[in-house]
């Protein structure tokens, strides 16, 4: 997820991946990576606190289940309120030498850190969150959270009076401006007059900012908010304010009952699960071959990667049309960026029958869609 000011514009990049089923068999023809009497030793990397109710929240879940489903066969450590950069480095090295097995980095600002330490210790398997970039003993994964906010634009989309709806973003790298453009093309696909505003916070948690846009999206109209960003502060904004918003990363409905309509909610305990057996039968892989695409495992809703809460504060109907483009992400009948899709000045930039692959997200979307008001920041 996660850089400092990472504009869209890289070459190669991430992603096909579908998740593989999760086995608890004995390695065969490989030798496993470690040892089957051997505690696998576990490491993580946190951006923030879990205390956070978000992102990083999200991922220690992922560790608690990690323990729950392992026992004692692993032992499992991490360091929190990690900056992104240089200094990354240091920590991310520090647990190699500390004897873990393999590494799990969260955030995309960990990307060169997290490459760099791996070509130190060839022997330890490490594992980016949301990159791109790999080595032989260097895997990459990510969500696609796009398809979460697709639902929240239909949502937005029919319970919005003012046909105003706020968006609080982080910084503008491919995944916040998927998300930004699901969006939009979810709110247009059931209300051509509603426009969305997007401020940029950069930064990934800093609820006094993230409040504070929230109070700026209300006051010049929004009835609706959506954010990606890892606090609870803009909902518990718009509670306040008695307007609606969506929780990111983990299910917020404790903090604003009244105005959360549903989170999206990042599901990472089965990939942390399915990489540390793969490491212990011997068939973790990277997954490069001939498709440069092939490195990642990107998978979302179809998977349980993305899960969405009860639908809640909104009218049936409305609920029953969420369900929909719900199922129809899962099925595969809504890829959601095919086209004709256009920017919002009306440029056709995807033609109809064409469906962008998980590069062209990642390289090709430099424009906001129709419904989104604005230019994305340079």
């Amino acid at each position: 997820m996660k850089l400092n000011k990472f504009v869209v514009i890289l070459g190669v990049v991430v992603v096909a991946g579908l998740a593989f089923i999760m086995t608890s068999q004995k390695p065969t023809e490989k030798e496993a990576d470690v040892s089957a009497d051997k505690q696998v030793k576990v490491g993580f990397v946190y951006l923030t606190t879990p205390g956070d109710h978000g992102w990083t929240y999200a991922h220690e879940v992922g560790r608690q289940n990690v323990i729950k489903h392992f026992g004692d066969k692993v032992v499992t450590s991490y360091v929190e309120n990690v900056p992104e950069g240089p200094d990354a480095a240091r920590v991310i090295r520090d647990m190699a030498k500390q004897g873990n097995d393999i590494i799990f980095t969260t955030s995309f600002g960990y990307m060169d850190p997290t490459l760099k330490v791996a070509q130190e210790f060839p022997d330890i398997k490490f594992e980016h969150i949301t990159g791109y970039k790999r080595a032989p003993n260097m895997a990459t994964g990510n969500i696609r959270f796009y398809e979460g906010r697709y639902v929240q634009g239909v949502v937005a989309g029919m319970m919005t009076k003012s046909n105003k709806i706020g968006y609080i973003a982080s910084f503008p790298i491919p995944e916040v401006i998927q998300g930004i453009n699901a969006f939009g093309l979810g709110l247009r696909s059931v209300n051509k007059d509603a426009e969305v505003s997007v401020i940029w916070v950069n930064s990934w948690y800093d609820p006094v900012k993230e409040a504070d846009a929230a109070k700026v999206h209300i006051a010049e109209g929004a009835d609706i908010l959506a954010q990606h960003t890892d606090s609870p502060a803009m909902l518990q904004t718009a509670e306040k304010a008695g307007v609606y918003g969506f929780g990111q990363s983990s299910d917020m409905k404790a903090f604003a009952p009244k105005a959360q309509l549903f989170s999206s909610v990042n599901n990472w305990g089965i990939y942390y699960i399915d990489k540390i057996q793969a490491l212990i039968d011997g068939s973790w892989t990277t997954g490069e071959g001939p498709d440069h695409w092939a490195g990642n495992r990107w998978v979302g809703m179809a998977d349980d990667y993305l899960v969405l809460t009860p639908f809640e504060n909104m009218p049936d109907t409305v609920a029953k049309a969420a369900s929909k483009a719900a199922a129809d992400i899962k099925s595969g009948a809504n890829k959601i960026f095919t086209g004709p899709i256009r920017d919002n000045n009306g440029v056709e930039k995807v033609p109809a029958g064409k469906t962008l692959n998980d590069g062209e997200l990642f390289t090709t979307l430099d424009y906001y869609v129709e419904g989104i008001v604005g230019k994305i920041p340079g």
